[in-house]
This record gives C-alpha cells, sequence and structure tokens, in this order.
C-alpha cells in the first residue's frame, strides 16, 4: 500500500510539474505588449501602444524608425504565417511540412514567381522610399527572429530561422496576385464540356457575360484532356495553408446620401478562413504620417488602410488575366515547339524541391513564349499535348510594391490614382474615399484584347500565334467612376459596364450581392455608421426567392407529403434571410445541390461534377438555366429510352431533399435551422493533428449567412447537407469621415497569430454576431487605455 502511494505521489508531482512546465513556457512565448525593449538600428525612443485587441499604436519620431518598429511587432504576432506566407510562391513548404504538400511546391515552383520577383527587385530604386521603409521593416522581423521568442510552429516542424528578404515581400504579393486568378480553374473544364458535347451546351452557361444584368456603371468532341488542369490547381488552393482571395464587398457613399454630410466608406474582402487570418492591423504616427492599416504577413505597406484624409479598400475585379494554351511539340524533336515563326526550343528551368525527411525532388519545367507548360507541374493531366500558362502578372513588369507603397501614402485623390495605375495583376477593384467628399473607384491590372472571335473561356491554339493577344489598353481604359451623379460607388465581383463597345472578359460573379447593395443603397439619403454596420452584415438574398419561385412551379403539389408540403410552405414565404434559426436555406441549398446533381453530373461525370461546383459558373447559372424548358441539360444521358423534363428533373430533386433532410436532422420541419447545418472552423495548418485542433483552431461556431449574400460566408455544396464555411469577410470595415476617430473594424478570430496570446480569437464572437470594435486614432485615449511597449535605440559603445 505504501509503495503504491509513492506512486501515486510521484506521479502527481510528475503531472505538476509538467502543468508549471507548461504554464512557464506558455507564458514565455506570449507576445511582449509592455515594458522596455533594445532596437537597433532605430535613431530615437519608439512607443507602442497595444489597444484592448492588441492593436499596435506606434508612434516615432520618423519613418524608418516606426517601419522597423512595426516589423518587430508584426513578426512577434505572425511570425509562423509569416514564414509560411514566404515558403509557398518560392515551393519551399515541403522542406517544413514534408511530402504532403509536395504537389503544392512543384506548381508554384514552376508558375516563375520567384524569378519575375528577382527581375523586380533589380529593377526597384534602390533610393526610393518604399525600398528604404521596406528594408526597415525587413530589419524589424529579422531583430524579432535573431533576439524574440519562437513561435510553438517553429518547435514543433523544426523549423531553422532564416532572415527575411525583400524577395520574400515580392514572393508572398506574388501568391496573392496568382490566389486571386480564375482562369486555371474554369477554362479547362470548359474545354472539355465544349469538346465532348458541343457548344449548345454551354448556352446555358453565360459564358458571354449576359447572365451579369447588374453591371457596376461607368463614367465612362474529342476526349477529356484538360479538366484535369482545373481540377488540381483548384484542390492545391484549397489545401494550401495559405487561403486564397475569392471576392469581396465595397462601397463608398457620398455626402448627400450621408446624415452627417461626410463620405462614409465599406469594405469587407472575401478570402479562404485560416488561422490565423489575413489581415494584421497597425497605426502607424510620425510627425508628418499617419495610417491606420490591415498589412498582409511579411509585407511592409498595407493593401486596406485609412487616416483623417482619405480611406481605401479593394475587391477583386474578376478580370481574365491568365490563358491557358495547347502547344504543339516537333514530332521528330521534344525539345522544340511550333511557333508562328517556326519551331522554337524550349527554355528549361531547373529547381529542387527540398522534402522534410525525403529525398530532394528535381524540377525541370519547359517555358514557352507564353509561360510555363503546367504538364509539368500537375501530375495529372491526361494528355501528351504542353499546355503552357500566360499569366499577365509575371509578363509585365511588376511594380506592385511601388503601387502600394503610393496608395497608403498618397496626397490626394489624384497622387493615390497614380499608384492604382502602377498594377498589372492582379486585377482589382480599388475604392476610395476622402475627406473632402470624393468617391471613386478604379479597375487595375494590365488589360488587353485578342482578335475578334478568340474565346479566352477555352484552352487557345499556342502554335499558330492567331489566338495570341493582339494589344494591351492604356489605362485610361480601365473601368472606373469618380463622384458620379448618383452619389455612390460599389464593387460585388460582378462586371463593369462595356467602355467603347467592349465587355472586359472576366470571370464575374453572379448578381446575386450587387443586386442586393443597390436594393439598399439606392432608395435611402441618410446613411450613417449604424446603418452601414447593419447592411455590411446583412443576410438577405435578392435573387434565392425568384429562384425558389420559379422551382416550386414545376412542382406539382397534389401529390407531395405532408412533410414536402409543409416544407413547401416555408419556402414560399421565405423572402431570402440567412439567419441562424431559418428554415428556409436548410431546404433550399439542399434542393439547388440535387437540382445541380440531377441536371449536370450525367454529362460531367461524379469528379468534373465536383469540380464544376466550385467554379464561378455554377453561382452564374442557377437563376438562369432553371427558366429554360429546352436546356439540354435537362435530359439525363444515362437514360436511354426516355427523355427527362425540366419539371421531372426538379421534381425528382425535390423530393429526394426532403428525404435527405428527414434522415439528417429529423422528421419536424421546424427544426431543419440553418445553425445545424452552417458553421465555421478556422484551422490552423497543424489543426490538422486531432490532437492540436483544439489548441491551435478556433471554433466551430454556428454562424448565419450564405453564399452570395453580403455576409458572404460561403461553402461548398455536399451530398450530406453540412455547410461547412469555406471563407468570407476577412475584416469588415466602416470609415465615417463624420467621427474619423472612431471608425469601425473587425476581424474573424483575432490579431495575433499566436495561440497563446490573448489576442488569437477575442474577437471571434463579436465577429459571428455582426458586431465591431472601433479603430482608434485618438492619442490621448490610446494612451489611456493601452499597455505600452518602448523601444529604445541600441546604446553606441
Amino acid at each position: 500500500m505504501k509503495i503504491f502511494k509513492k506512486i501515486l505521489l510521484v506521479l502527481l508531482s510528475l503531472v505538476i510539474l509538467t502543468v508549471v512546465a507548461a504554464f512557464i513556457y506558455g507564458f514565455y512565448l506570449k507576445p511582449q505588449y509592455e515594458g522596455k525593449q533594445q532596437l537597433k538600428n532605430i535613431n530615437k525612443e519608439t512607443t507602442v501602444y497595444f489597444d484592448e485587441f492588441g492593436v499596435p499604436h506606434i508612434y516615432a519620431a520618423n519613418s524608418k524608425d516606426a517601419m522597423v518598429a512595426l516589423g518587430y511587432v508584426h513578426a512577434q504576432d505572425r511570425l509562423w504565417q509569416m514564414e509560411v506566407m514566404r515558403r509557398i510562391a518560392s515551393g519551399r513548404l515541403s522542406a517544413i511540412f514534408g511530402s504532403v504538400t509536395l504537389k503544392n511546391d512543384q506548381f508554384f515552383a514552376g508558375l516563375g514567381i520567384e524569378e519575375a520577383s528577382a527581375k523586380a527587385i533589380e529593377a526597384l530604386d534602390k533610393n526610393s522610399p518604399e525600398y528604404q521603409l521596406t528594408m526597415s521593416y525587413l530589419d524589424g522581423i529579422n531583430q524579432y527572429l535573431e533576439e524574440g521568442k519562437t513561435p510553438v510552429e517553429f518547435s514543433i516542424l523544426g523549423i531553422k530561422k532564416e532572415k527575411f528578404t525583400i524577395k520574400d515581400v515580392y514572393n508572398i504579393f506574388g501568391y496573392m496576385s496568382f490566389s486571386f486568378a480564375i482562369a486555371q480553374k474554369s477554362d479547362p473544364l470548359m474545354t472539355d464540356i465544349r469538346n465532348k458535347f458541343g457548344m449548345d451546351y454551354l448556352k446555358d452557361f453565360g459564358l458571354d457575360g449576359s447572365f451579369n444584368t447588374t453591371k457596376i456603371k461607368n463614367v465612362k468532341d474529342r476526349p477529356q484532356e484538360y479538366a484535369a488542369i482545373s481540377k488540381t490547381i483548384a484542390a492545391l488552393l484549397d489545401k494550401s495553408p495559405v487561403s486564397p482571395f475569392i471576392g469581396s464587398n465595397s462601397w463608398v457613399i457620398a455626402p448627400k446620401k450621408t446624415k452627417n454630410g461626410k463620405v462614409i466608406f465599406a469594405n469587407d474582402p472575401h478570402i479562404g478562413f485560416s488561422q490565423p487570418g489575413t489581415w494584421y492591423e497597425a497605426h502607424i504616427v510620425t510627425p508628418e504620417f499617419e495610417l491606420y492599416g490591415s498589412y498582409l504577413a511579411g509585407t511592409p505597406f498595407p493593401l486596406l488602410g485609412h487616416n483623417r484624409e482619405y480611406a481605401y479598400g479593394l475587391t477583386m475585379f474578376e478580370n481574365d488575366d491568365v490563358d491557358l494554351y495547347q502547344e504543339e511539340n516537333n514530332p521528330n524533336d521534344g525539345n522544340l515547339y511550333k511557333t508562328p515563326n517556326g519551331y522554337s526550343a524550349y527554355e528549361v528551368r531547373k529547381k529542387t524541391i527540398k522534402v522534410k525527411d525525403a529525398k530532394d525532388v528535381a524540377l525541370n519545367v519547359k517555358i514557352t513564349r507564353h509561360g510555363p507548360v503546367v504538364n509539368d507541374l500537375i501530375e495529372v493531366l491526361q494528355t501528351d499535348k504542353p499546355v503552357a500558362m500566360s499569366w499577365i502578372y509575371t509578363q509585365q513588369p511588376i511594380k506592385i510594391l511601388e503601387a502600394v507603397y503610393q496608395l497608403s501614402h498618397a496626397n490626394g485623390i489624384a497622387d493615390f490614382q497614380k499608384g492604382v495605375s502602377l498594377i498589372a495583376a492582379p486585377g482589382l477593384n480599388v475604392m476610395y474615399g476622402d475627406a473632402k467628399g470624393n468617391v471613386a473607384w478604379w479597375a487595375t491590372g494590365k488589360l488587353y484584347k485578342h482578335n475578334e472571335g478568340v474565346n479566352t473561356n477555352f484552352v487557345l491554339d499556342g502554335a499558330s500565334g492567331k489566338e495570341d493577344i493582339k494589344e494591351y489598353l492604356d489605362f485610361s481604359k480601365n473601368p472606373s467612376a469618380e463622384n458620379p451623379r448618383w452619389n455612390y460607388v460599389y464593387s460585388a465581383n460582378n462586371q463593369p459596364e462595356a467602355i467603347e463597345g467592349y465587355n472586359y472578359p472576366g470571370y464575374y460573379l453572379p448578381e446575386d450581392r450587387a443586386k442586393r447593395i443597390t436594393q439598399l443603397l439606392d432608395p435611402k439619403s441618410d446613411w450613417d455608421m449604424a446603418a452601414v454596420g447593419t447592411m455590411i452584415f446583412d443576410n438577405t438574398s435578392a435573387v434565392a426567392p425568384d429562384v425558389v419561385a420559379n422551382l416550386i412551379s414545376n412542382i406539382e403539389e397534389k401529390s407531395l407529403s405532408e412533410t414536402e408540403k409543409q416544407a413547401l410552405v416555408v419556402l414560399k414565404d421565405w423572402k431570402g434571410s440567412n439567419n441562424l434559426n431559418d428554415v428556409a436555406p436548410t431546404i433550399y441549398n439542399k434542393w439547388i445541390f440535387n437540382y445541380l446533381k440531377n441536371t449536370f453530373e450525367d454529362e460531367l461525370g461524379s469528379e468534373n461534377f465536383q469540380q464544376f461546383l466550385g467554379t464561378h459558373v455554377v453561382k452564374q447559372i442557377i437563376a438562369k438555366q432553371i427558366t429554360n424548358e429546352k436546356s439540354l441539360w435537362w435530359d439525363d444521358i444515362r437514360t436511354k429510352n426516355s427523355k427527362e423534363t425540366r419539371s421531372q428533373i426538379i421534381s425528382k430533386s425535390y423530393k429526394e431533399s426532403i428525404v435527405a433532410l428527414e434522415k439528417q436532422l429529423g422528421n419536424k420541419v421546424a427544426d431543419w435551422t440553418w445553425n445545424k447545418v452552417h458553421t465555421v472552423e478556422h484551422e490552423h495548418p497543424l489543426g490538422k493533428v486531432a490532437a492540436l485542433r483544439g489548441f491551435f483552431n478556433v471554433g466551430p461556431y454556428e454562424v448565419s449567412g450564405s453564399t452570395e449574400v453580403i455576409n458572404n460566408l460561403f461553402f461548398d455544396f455536399t451530398a450530406n447537407g453540412n455547410y461547412k464555411v469555406k471563407g468570407g469577410p476577412s475584416t469588415r470595415r466602416i470609415v465615417d469621415f463624420s467621427d474619423i476617430e472612431n471608425s469601425w473594424s473587425i476581424l474573424p478570430t483575432g490579431q495575433s497569430g499566436n495561440p497563446l496570446s490573448a489576442h488569437y480569437s477575442d474577437q471571434a464572437e463579436l465577429y459571428n454576431a455582426g458586431k465591431f470594435r472601433r479603430m482608434m486614432l485618438n492619442k490621448e485615449e490610446i494612451v489611456r487605455t493601452s499597455t505600452k511597449l518602448v523601444f529604445m535605440p541600441v546604446k553606441k559603445k
């Protein structure tokens, strides 16, 4: 008995020691939000006040000191995220994650982002302020890297610390730019559908832009070979530890439509959710400069920002800046490919990918005049014909650093526009509002035209030159609007109106959010911040009730069961809301999935159907295709002796949906509430390990919102009827120039990427409830309510 007690005592002591050690270790690893710290390469004492949500307010004697401090505090909260971000475009994830990320590395290493970054850096003026301030920011990161606490992820994965360089900054911008691109996810699949079934089958897809009825106003038969490209690239982005940009909303209301006679600016960029989240907020003040901005990890200037003079943000333009070309090899020499001027030798770019706990992988990428051959970058293509990817970002001069510096340091609207004009890719809608009452938007990107008749929704002919880019357009031809007579500008990733009769090709999202935004903005002329705050969390679809009405018109109600009738009553009464306790969205989304499955899967096959569900095309066609009684897609090609009709497919889909919902959620229709099936969990890369999930992940939470409402918490359609949110508003920002010191923001989880920080997830509940916190600018209040960290210059000996 005594021996047993001694063993228990020893075990208890070990447990206590383990707990104490873990507590001490955890306390040690927490970010430092107060106290004093010496920093090299600053000239004067620099003070950082961390507010109640961990946002740093940096007060410095000059901009270089401010940037060193910014780099240091950014790194102490987001060093792990910075490490992952800089590795993805250069193909170096496998060195820390192992072979699970090898395909991702092969693809991105072959795209040429690193090579394009090197060219941009070589051309950069090393005496320019953007270069000098970037180097100061990197100096701050590297000082933390050398002297600060090691993130727990580094310890778990055994990551060796390497200094950050300006090439890392460009590579991060390069990945961000590629995540905006859409063509590689859609064009190969559209090509296969055309080749297998013919162009008539694509009439329902609105590829000519005819479905884009709510437009932003300007003031001015072969085998399946290509679908594997879109399938694989989409999967790479979905499985990436760094989430892609997806869409966004923004509107800027001019003084004539606001209660206080000042501009109100709203923006919520839609990005795939991850933990930590996309944006790091920081407020910088020097004697000559002030800016409150939202920063990508590892980048020195914010993509979203405001001060007392102006505010800016962005959405995706959705223009087409990627073209895929089928090249033609010389039949006698596979090292040569056909061009309009005869055969030319492939350039071969040799790279080595290091893989943790495995042998290095050699990568030889063939480069054509259009770009890299993607057959060499992904493994599942069903064709031996080379397909090259032409991407504007790597083919045009990269001025992204100069552009973002200009946006964040502009002196007035004309100066700001100069920054916008420098961006060749990605295509963005840059939104602007200022204290003088100006509102504006400009589409960025180096836009171009092909010869008439070339359809860039498909894989193009690379050999003849007939489908090459014909001309590049001057920035003055880009869609834009400054101070329009209707007194607001907006963007919801919908198509702009034509300029000089030309509609820019793109992968625009359906009119749903655009229609709802204009529905709300047009009739009201007394907007204030509270009303805009309600609007930015709006969960109502302006399109879904009409879709429901069209679907119901194809149902023979007399033949329905009692449960089916009850569910139909719910749908008939639905006004399009997607709130937690609503039942209609649960029924609606299940019906839509089954309608899509029963309509398209027979032709596409199960794998390509799943890929189809992830394209912008499928979002466009739902409201339109169901109105076409003669659509070729209604017939199920697997039933040889019958030809199905629209009513048959839609009725079948409805009955299957109700049966599935009864099985999933029970027989009582009132219990089929949206909160039971629409949830979100913000996943850390290490949270995929079950034992680490609770430590690194944030959530899960039941959430309102849905796909293509203003509160765009989007998901993939699944057969099991559970809609796990993939992404949504990466921040919600509202800047009111009548009360600039009390503008609003909210992040999906928190400011810090350190799981041991109090600010890792302290905004999640507010975010899910549609609430905000203030973006403080008043120094007196900041000092009174914040902790203080003082950076002191290292004393010279």
